[in-house]
């Protein structure tokens, strides 16, 4: 089973037009003759590479990868983590998801709660929703003027240069679903008491406002995709292939950095360790 290259297929040049409802959510081309039983061995394969490839990456300790995943409500962010990294070595990954604002944190720029959790050398660091929150969901709700909100495309722009300049290789998912499948996820949560913890309220407000989210990410992909930090739109309709696409894109990502294990500054045959 081969899978086609999810950096090539689902990458957004630089000033590219986004228009999210002509992209299918629920394609599949990049592997058309499979499926999740015929391609879990080569999302497990995948998950090997990338748990090899971080170790490298953390001995190495010179390089430095973010991914910022964003999504609609039910779009897959956690089950995205969770299945894609369950491999990885704990000590050279930290997740950190980015809720509501705190008053301490509204009392400084929308940049200062972000900043502290980009990753040092030898770490990977995942964004579960990001500094775009501080555009999209201020900038559908209302929160702030546009005056505010618009002057931070160029904001994220001039911090995701300084990032990349200093060493720091960034990845941005956005996990593209219709909304026939966020419905669906929707009721199943009702469905399923173990996953009543996972419904809220707000979600329903914020599906009232589809149309306007969608414009608002159609937007933000368009200015603030770019050379050094893609948007890659990830058909999210499926799990399985979501999951294998990110898998892919991840793998070939950390492969692209020609990582090596540092050099050792003793011989090994001239240590002798005690009994």
């Amino acid at each position: 089973m081969k899978l086609g290259d999810p950096r090539k297929a689902y990458r957004i040049a630089q000033g590219a037009k986004v228009r999210l409802n002509e992209d299918d959510a629920a394609d599949m081309s990049l592997c058309p003759e499979g499926g999740k039983n015929s391609t879990q061995g080569l999302f497990d394969s995948l998950r090997d590479r990338i748990q090899t490839l971080q170790k490298v990456l953390y001995a190495e300790n010179k390089r430095r990868v973010l991914v910022i995943i964003q999504a609609m409500d039910t779009g897959g962010k956690d089950g995205c983590v969770k299945h894609v990294f369950s491999r990885v070595d704990p000590q050279g990954v930290n997740v950190k998801a980015f809720k509501k604002p705190t008053e301490d944190e509204l009392a400084h720029d929308f940049l200062w709660r972000v900043h502290p959790h980009v990753p040092g050398n030898g770490e990977i660091v995942i964004f579960n929703r990001s500094h775009y929150e501080d555009i999209i969901a201020v900038r559908v709700k209302k929160l702030l003027p546009e005056s505010v909100w618009k002057k931070r495309y160029q904001h994220v722009l001039d911090f995701e240069r300084m990032l990349a300049e200093e060493g720091t290789t960034i990845v941005k998912l956005f996990l593209h679903i219709s909304k026939d499948e966020q419905k669906r996820r929707l009721e199943k949560r009702l469905e399923n008491p173990a996953k009543h913890w996972k419904f809220h309220v707000d979600d329903l407000a914020d599906r009232k406002r589809w149309h306007d989210f969608t414009g608002a990410y159609e937007d933000l992909i368009e200015r603030t995709s770019t050379d050094y930090a893609p948007w890659f739109v990830i058909p999210a309709d499926r799990k399985w292939y979501r999951n294998l696409c990110v898998a892919k894109l991840f793998a070939d990502t950390l492969e692209d950095l020609e990582l090596n294990f540092p050099e050792r500054d003793f011989d090994p045959s001239s240590i002798r360790i005690d009994d």
